[in-house]
């Protein structure tokens, strides 16, 4: 076939792209090698767009075992044991197909735990839907909840924590973004670099179908009005499949077999096989006609590029093949040596004893394009929003018009489709600051959350990079958690117009400035570009995942309030930053300005401060307080206890709805009995951190001193009628 313009254009490769192709080939690649070199220089596979700004990010730490580079990153938690986890999105196929696209995005970030000898044990996710009242979004929410839902709890991992948003800026371009957890030996951990020569390449798992070719491309290309054409590109998955390839892989790692073993995600049989020679810088020939296929007729093009889900490539030691070809047929699972790794340096593609394809691994891997992009610097917004000329309301109708909105309501409609107990570790599930996992047969446990603010970003990327891992940090320190190390999820609009260039490059220094402060390393990632459809691109969201070890679990801490005649504190100076807080946006529809300043030292101490104050039992519960500021944490706090409070008005105060809504960093709300108060002052005091009392719990109602009370039933019944009702 005659490689066009137009079939260049379709395989989403640029003219400049193609000519650097035919000088690394010296000559021109057939329809085969040309989709091959598609799948591996796209956005998704190559991040040529993105490699030049991820290289600055902090990566080490005293803890890592593995970042970046690998199917996902591993931290030493101690008693060699070890957790391995990563975030990756599913956006695109979440739009066009919302059950398969959120279901496979949960297939395809559990093979990345499990192929490097983890049992996962914990689920996350961070999605993000249109406007309520968009015409596609509550379709869109039922399709990804149910295919979240239904992969998880088919294959027996729990769902334990999670995050979702609305925003009209995710109005054609959702964010489906899934985290999963691994718990694995610290010495028996597996990775994907080829070794040695004439070592059997394997293909285990499901056959391969038709479904999902081209789907690496499509996650790095801008949707249009014609979308929903791209349908066949999204993968069908079986999690039951899945359930025994993890269970066979894990029972094959048990001995030493394995040499290197990749999932088949993105890209399929040709991103696992360039990516494993290529980090050991070895060629691999493969026999396509042995490749397991459910489809008649199937072309070695369609082979290579296919994205069938629940398949992995293995290459084993000499000998091993018959021992691992029993397990695999135990669980009733595909397994055909298909290949052998060469000397060659080449992916060498055979079918019928004849040469399909044949091209240097180096000029799919490292030879792929790197772009330095030009960007637009954004400066801090300089005008301010004038609250006197605000209509005023009441505190009281402030927060219920907040409790009672998409973004604040009680999301148990979600959760309840969850399992979050299977497995029977989750020491807590959903609904606090973060999910504990206990690591099992042991009294240390585990902490995880996800984290996004894309108002933030939008409105300065740098600030917004910094605040939203300073947030992921508070939340694991609210419940006890020593914070270790994060994943991270990208989520941009087309890196090619500088303004969203700008945003990322920008993003990525204020993640960069909090990690590093924090030393809260990144190990592993996704980026995702691209999000936006008729050239309306999706506001920068960077989501954060991170964990945190709990050394020693005694009881679970949270944000319930569990005492009557409790002290309420808040640490951290409040100054009553309103500006692209959430009550201006819900109140008001306000989402002008500047965000809050991030002042990492106090973030850090205070951070610590409680860290100690909950090791040393002083505390009921702890509450960071983010959106919605101090009295929406207080709500939340009451809303999921059998406990009210009374919050006092500071003696000293122009506005006090600043004081109350305001979303200043680095504060944590604590309850407190009265006979601790005096120790948890002296830690105060002895790590110079501010602090104030602010008020007393009590039975049956939510107050605001001279302002309202309200019964906590009837608050609770506010913050749970919009999923009742949507």
């Amino acid at each position: 076939m005659k490689i066009t313009n137009q079939l260049i254009e379709k395989h989403g490769l640029k003219y400049e792209e193609f000519s650097s192709i035919k000088k690394l080939l010296n000559r021109e690649p057939n329809l085969l090698e040309l989709g091959i070199f598609s799948a591996m220089w796209n956005e998704h596979c190559s991040y040529k767009s993105s490699r030049i700004h991820l290289k600055n990010l902090p990566t080490k730490g005293k803890k890592v075992i593995q970042g970046p580079g690998e199917n996902a990153g591993v931290i030493d938690i101690g008693d060699n044991d070890a957790i391995i986890f990563k975030i990756e999105s599913h956006n695109h196929p979440s739009y066009l197909e919302p059950y398969q696209g959120a279901a496979t995005g949960v297939g395809g970030i559990l093979r990345d735990v499990f192929t490097m000898g983890a049992r996962p044990i914990a689920l996350l996710n961070s999605i993000h839907f249109g406007s309520p009242d968009h015409h596609k979004t509550k379709n869109l929410l039922n399709g990804v909840v149910s295919g979240i839902g239904g992969y998880g709890n088919s294959i027996g991992i729990p769902t334990v924590a999670g995050e979702t948003k609305f925003n009209k800026t995710y109005n054609e371009n959702i964010l489906v973004n899934a985290m999963a957890v691994g718990h694995a030996n610290k010495d028996k951990i597996f990775y994907s670099k080829a070794k040695g020569l004439n070592k059997s390449v394997v293909y285990v798992g499901s056959k391969t179908g038709r479904d999902g070719i081209h789907g690496a491309s499509m996650a790095s290309a801008e949707f249009d009005e014609n979308s929903e054409d791209k349908k066949p590109t999204v993968q069908v998955g079986d999690p039951f499949t899945e359930k025994l390839l993890m269970e066979a892989c894990l029972e094959l790692m048990q001995d030493n077999s394995i040499i290197s073993i990749q999932d088949m995600g993105a890209a399929g049989l040709t991103s696992s096989s360039v990516e494993m020679a290529s980090k050991g810088e070895l060629g691999i020939e493969l026999d396509l006609e042995k490749v397991p296929c459910r489809e008649e007729n199937m072309t070695p093009y369609e082979m290579m590029l296919s994205e069938s889900q629940e398949r992995m490539l293995i290459i084993l030691e000499d000998g091993k093949e018959k021992k691992a070809k029993k397990i695999f047929e135990k669980w009733d699972l595909d397994f055909v040596v298909i290949g052998k790794t060469t000397d060659t340096k080449k992916l060498v593609l055979k079918y019928n004893n004849h040469i399909e394809g044949e091209i240097p691994i180096s000029a799919l891997a490292t030879s792929a394009p790197l772009y330095n992009r030009k960007w637009d610097k954004k400066k801090l917004p300089k005008d301010k929003v004038d609250l006197g000329a605000l209509k005023k309301i009441k505190i009281e109708d402030a927060l219920i018009k907040i409790l009672s909105s998409a973004n604040h309501s009680n999301k148990s409609w979600i959760t309840d489709q969850f399992d979050q107990m299977v497995m029977c570790d989750t020491a807590q599930k959903s609904g606090s600051d973060a999910a504990i996992i206990r690591i099992h047969g042991k009294e240390k446990a585990i902490a995880v959350s996800v984290d996004s603010s894309s108002n933030y970003c939008k409105a300065h990327p740098l600030s917004g990079g910094k605040q939203i891992v300073c947030e992921n940090w508070r939340n694991l320190v609210a419940v006890g958690a020593k914070p270790i190390a994060i994943t991270n999820c990208l989520n941009f609009g087309n890196p090619e117009e500088p303004k969203i260039m700008g945003e990322f490059a920008e993003c990525l220094l204020g993640i960069k400035e909090s990690c590093e402060f924090l030393s809260y390393p990144v190990v592993s990632g996704n980026v995702s570009f691209y999000n936006g459809t008729n050239k309306k691109n999706i506001s920068p969201t960077p989501v954060i995942g991170g964990v945190g070890l709990i050394s020693n679990l005694k009881k679970p801490m949270n944000h319930i309030l569990k005492k009557d005649s409790s002290i309420l504190i808040i640490i951290g100076k409040t100054f009553g930053h309103l500006e692209q807080s959430t009550f201006l946006e819900e109140v008001y529809s306000i989402t002008d300005g500047q965000p809050p300043e991030i002042n990492l030292k106090n973030e850090k101490n205070n951070g610590e401060a409680v860290l100690e104050i909950i090791k040393k039992d002083l505390v009921n519960s702890v509450h960071d307080i983010s959106s919605g500021g101090l009295i929406v944490a207080l709500a939340e706090m009451s809303i999921q206890s059998d406990f009210g409070l009374k919050v006092y008005k500071p003696k000293k105060l122009t506005k006090f709805i600043k004081y109350l809504f305001g979303e200043d960093q680095g504060r944590y709300v604590l309850e407190i009995d009265k006979e601790k108060l005096k120790k948890v002052e002296e830690i105060l005091k002895n790590n110079n951190i501010f602090y104030e009392q602010i008020g007393v719990t009590q039975k049956d109602f939510f107050e605001v001193e001279d302002e309202f009370k309200i019964d906590i039933k009837k608050l609770h019944k506010i913050n749970n009628q919009w999923y009742n009702n949507y």
